[in-house]
């Protein structure tokens, strides 16, 4: 166990930051998926922005490698272009 009280709350801090990337991350992944089911065009092209915009986020706060959403989006992209 810390035996010094920045070490401690550092622990904490972790912790707190851990349960929010966790659920961001998930949430993500459930809008990924959700898209990639999507048959219809026009939903598809609502879901895309907000899609990519969560990508960013994580890759901006290092919880997924920024390559990593780079290449999601491309391929969420195609998808959608070829949907059209």
């Amino acid at each position: 166990m810390a035996n010094h009280k920045s070490a401690i709350k550092r622990i904490r801090a972790n912790a707190a930051k851990r349960l929010r990337n966790r659920y961001q991350a998930k949430t993500t992944r459930n809008a990924i998926k959700k898209l990639r089911n999507t048959t219809s065009a026009e939903e598809a092209k609502a879901l895309l922005p907000r899609v990519i915009s969560m990508l960013d986020r994580l890759a901006k706060k290092n919880v997924i490698h920024k390559k990593k959403a780079s290449n999601n989006k491309s391929k969420l992209t195609k998808l959608v272009n070829k949907l059209a």
